[in-house]
């Protein structure tokens, strides 16, 4: 039986925003974006709806005189992309 799968993390770019920050303790703006291959515009749209659902928290600070805006998962992100991916192998057989 196929399990549903979330569809927020259906979304490429968000799928692959949370598939970084599984990986890493936390992922700058930059990095997510040079990682994802996103627009800056597109990719703060899907951080802003990846938060909003709280998948992930969003810290703003400097390094140095620059802005960083750094990315970290939460526990209910990672609860939701674990079952994302058991509920993808479903449909893989």
């Amino acid at each position: 039986m196929f399990k549903k799968l979330d569809p927020l993390l259906h979304s490429e770019l968000r799928l692959a925003v949370m598939s970084v920050l599984v990986n890493l303790e936390e992922a700058d703006f930059v990095y997510l974006r040079e990682a994802t291959g996103a627009t800056a515009g597109n990719l703060s749209v899907q951080i802003d709806k990846l938060t909003a659902a709280n998948y992930i928290t969003v810290e703003k600070g400097f390094k140095g005189k620059k802005p960083q805006t750094t990315c970290r998962i939460t526990p209910i992100g990672l609860d939701a992309f674990e079952r994302y991916v058991d509920a993808l192998k479903t449909y893989l057989g």
